[in-house]
């Protein structure tokens, strides 16, 4: 039991500081870039762009809360329940809005790209967009896999 908590205190810090990472870009790194475009680019290059950026923080943050819930969840032995899907389900959720909002932002990023010549910028938002759609996929095929195991296990309480 205690080598199970150890690693889902484990997760739970990782999950931490990827909050911390993020929230510390939110309040430095993207008003510093934003200052960079703002001198270089009208409104309607980077308005877009920064509503995208801090668009995207929302639903991460709220996929973050429910994953540290997934994990107390596993913590109290109660993984195979309807809390956990829904769980899954929300985490999902917030990586296909996540990819949808930087899918929406990948033109301007390319438009920037093109004029700074930097290919790297609409690389990045493509990672984004596809790591979003690989942990959505992921959160699906858990959440299924978990909803099996529940009704299986309800008909084994059935059963007996």
């Amino acid at each position: 039991m205690k080598r199970e908590q150890g690693s889902t205190l484990f997760l739970k810090a990782v999950v931490f500081l990827m909050g911390i990472v993020v929230l510390a870009s939110c309040l430095v790194g993207v008003p510093g870039i934003a200052k960079e475009l703002i001198e270089y680019y009208p409104a309607m290059v980077y308005l877009p762009i920064l509503i995208g950026v801090y668009g995207a923080a929302i639903p991460f943050f709220f996929a973050l809360y429910q994953t540290l819930k997934l994990l107390s969840y596993i913590d109290k032995n109660i993984a195979f329940s309807e809390s956990s899907v829904k769980a899954l389900k929300n985490i999902r959720n917030c990586a296909i809005s996540i990819s949808i909002l930087y899918a929406a932002i990948l033109p301007i990023l390319y438009i920037i790209a093109e004029k700074d010549d930097a290919p790297g910028l609409a690389a990045l938002g493509l990672v984004i967009v596809f790591a979003s759609i690989v942990i959505a996929v992921f959160a699906a095929v858990l959440q299924k896999l978990l909803r099996n195991a529940i009704d299986i296990k309800s008909e084994n309480d059935l059963t007996i």
